[in-house]
């Protein structure tokens, strides 16, 4: 089997910030693949749990109210819990969509209240939140991709 290209990444090198996964095309149809890493793959611990499961609540709320909601393919978490994935329809950059992070961490971080989708029949582990840990993250976040810019794969 071909090694997928996420794959092929190196994690030890990788630290936070916004970069462009890989962009595929079906006829006319482009959909842009983004890795949002919030944290620094096996260096630094891993977001828990309740607070993962938060930001996707609040960036999913969000990004689907957005001025640019009928861009959002999905946003949801890396299976290594490091980060989150946005996926958007067009050719996009990795700066194209930083602002539109920027925004979602920004309404994360000014968030106060019950969280969206976070009842017992509308999530399948509605229990399982935590605000304020999920603003720890999301503002060490936005602090590391504001300052560093970083938006290329190490070594791409």
């Amino acid at each position: 089997m071909e090694k997928i290209a996420s794959f092929t990444v190196d994690h030890t090198r990788l630290q936070p910030g916004l970069y462009l996964s890989r962009t595929d095309k079906n006829g006319g149809t482009a959909v842009s693949t983004f890795d949002l890493r919030f944290v620094a793959p096996n260096r630094e611990p891993v977001i828990d749990m309740p607070a993962l499961h938060t930001i996707e609540h609040l960036g999913a709320t969000f990004l689907r109210n957005s001025a640019r909601k009928e861009e959002v393919v999905y946003f949801g978490p890396m299976g290594c819990r490091t980060g989150f994935y946005l996926l958007m329809f067009g050719e996009l950059s990795a700066q194209n969509v930083l602002p539109l992070v920027a925004d979602m961490c920004d309404f994360i971080l000014s968030f106060e209240g019950e969280i969206p989708g976070a009842r017992p029949e509308e999530c399948g582990n509605w229990r399982e939140q935590n605000l304020e840990t999920a603003k720890f993250y999301v503002k060490k976040y936005l602090g590391e991709l504001l300052n560093a810019r970083r938006t290329q794969y190490p070594g791409a």
